[in-house]
Order: structure tokens, then sequence, then C-alpha cells
């Protein structure tokens, strides 16, 4: 009799990066955060809408009709010219454009991205500085402690406006009232970075200060570990949840707070505008019938604050325990 041979399929296995993705997402996908999530559909629509205003502002050279930071695309005789509607409206411009001839929704696209960048890095900056303090101030303590936080009480007690003013006025006095956009785009980000870190500290160092009692900190101590090691790679993961809904809601304050500068002449350049320099821009034609040019920005920046707001007010839900 001969031998039956039978063909089995095989199947490839799995690489175990492959198979540690997949677990991390199957993780995931069954977390009672993304469970919470789903739940909420207006926080899936404000996750929508936060992603579009990103997207918008990463490909708005791709899909903006005009440059508007480029003066060779500018024509004076297309200014005050009213969105594509109204009867004396012109093509491309679909949102109308401001007294520079600018085209309105290039220039939110544009100012979009002003925005974003400055609260991004505003919120990155001020974070690395207030963990870094919290984390000092709450494992070693003492004298530390005291001096950090007595600065941190200090900047409590001015609003973080006067204090990124402050910081302006101050980086305009040493350099000159001729800093180029990209000078005064770093400006901003340190005012910003400087008003906020409070908030990190204050919250790390309490973390810090409950963490560091705890049995694992004093194996990794007994072992011989560094205190820079068991800070960052024992303590700061503890500490994640609260910084993210701090870094989420300090996100709508900083663009705010660049908007507010802008808006008061200490912020962007009119030649680089941001959404708040728009609105300034905007702001002196609203009485004349020019309502185009400031109302289309603003509605772009509360709409942009709103949907990351509801979304930093999830996020603390979802992260606290007590409301599971």
């Amino acid at each position: 009799m001969s031998d039956a041979v039978v063909d089995h399929p095989t199947e490839t296995a799995a690489s175990p990066g492959e198979a540690k993705g997949r677990s991390l997402m199957k993780r995931a996908l069954d977390s009672d955060l993304f469970y919470s999530f789903r739940r909420s559909k207006l926080t899936m629509v404000a996750t929508a809408i936060t992603i579009l205003f990103f997207l918008l502002a990463i490909l708005a050279p791709l899909i903006a009709p005009q440059n508007p930071f480029d003066p060779a695309q500018l024509q004076l005789m297309n200014s005050r010219i009213p969105p594509l509607w109204y009867a004396d409206g012109q093509s491309p411009f679909l949102l109308g454009t401001d007294e520079q001839g600018r085209d309105v929704l290039s220039a939110i696209l544009y100012g979009l991205r002003i925005s974003l960048m400055v609260g991004v890095l505003g919120v990155v900056f001020s974070g690395i500085l207030g963990i870094a303090l919290g984390l000092t101030a709450g494992y070693f303590g003492g004298v530390v402690d005291t001096a950090i936080m007595r600065v941190a009480d200090v900047q409590l007690t001015f609003p973080a406006i006067l204090i990124a003013l402050l910081v302006n006025g101050v980086a305009k006095s040493a350099f000159g009232n001729h800093l180029d956009p990209t000078s005064m785009l770093g400006v901003l980000v340190f005012a910003i970075g400087l008003s906020f870190w409070v908030q990190y500290a204050r919250t790390v160092r309490g973390s810090v200060l409950v963490e560091k009692n705890k049995d694992y900190v004093a194996a990794a101590q007994l072992i011989g570990l560094s205190a820079p090691v068991i800070m960052l790679r024992h303590v700061l993961p503890n500490t994640t949840g609260p910084v993210m809904v701090i870094a989420t809601i300090n996100l709508a304050l900083a663009i705010i707070t660049e908007a507010t500068l802008s808006f008061l002449g200490s912020g962007m350049p009119q030649t680089m505008p941001s959404l708040g320099t728009l609105i300034q821009i905007g702001n002196n034609y609203l009485f004349s019938g020019e309502w185009w040019i400031i109302a289309f920005p603003g509605f772009a920046l509360a709409a942009l604050i709103l949907s990351i707001n509801l979304l930093g007010d999830w996020l603390r839900d979802a992260l606290n325990p007590k409301l599971r």
C-alpha cells in the first residue's frame, strides 16, 4: 500500500513584533478608556473635529488656494472681496479677502498652523519643565521642595496672560521690536511654557509624594539605581494619567493665550498671522461691513478650542477611578 500524503495548509507564523503589536492593539480596544470613548458621541465628534483641524494645518500648502505669507502672491486690487456667495464675490476667494488681498480661507489654514505649532510646542515645553521640577521637588523634598513650591505659589498669584506678557515684553526689550517671525514664534513658545508649568509641577509632586513611599521604589533604591533612573523609569509612568489631562486642557489654554497676545499686538506679526492676528486685523474692519475678515477666523478658533476642551473634559472623567 502506498502511503497517502495529506497536504495541510500551513500558516505563516507572525513575527514577535507583529504579535506584540496585535496584543497591544487588542488590549487598547478592550480597555475601559476606549469603551468610555465609544459611549460618548460628543467626544467622538470633538475628536474628529480636532483631527480635522490638525490635518488642515498640516496639509495647508496643498489645499490652500494661496500662500498668504508670500507677498508676491498678494494683490491690493483683491482687497476686501466678500465671500463667494455674495454678488461681488470672486473665485477662488471662497471666504473673501482681507485688506491686503489675502484669501481668508488660506489665511485661516496657515494661521491654524501657527496657532497649533505655538500651542503644541508651548505645552511640550511647559510639560517638560513642570514634570522635571515636580519630580525633583517630590522625590528629594526638604529645601529643594520648599524652594520650587514657593516659586510656584508666587507664580500662581498672577494670571497666565500677565506672565506671558511680561516674558514677551522682556524679550522685546532685550532683542528689540524688530524680531523676525521665527524668533517671535520662539518667544511665544517660551512665554506660554513659563506660564503653565506650575500645574504640571504641583500635580507630579503630589503623585511622587505618594509613590516614593511604596515598596517598588525602596526595592529600586536597594539594588543601587540612581535617583534620576528611579524618577524617570519607575515613578514618572505612574503620573501619566493626570499629566495627559493637564496637557490636553493646557493645549486649549495655550492657543487662547497666543491668540490673546496676538490680538493685543504682542504676538505674531501681520506678515505671518496666526488666528489671533487675523482676528485682530478683522476687528479693525468689523464696523465697516467687512464682517467676514473677523468672523471666519473667530469661528475657526472657537471650534478648535471647544473641541479640545471637550476632549480634555472626557479624558479627565475617563481617567478618574471614582467615576468608573
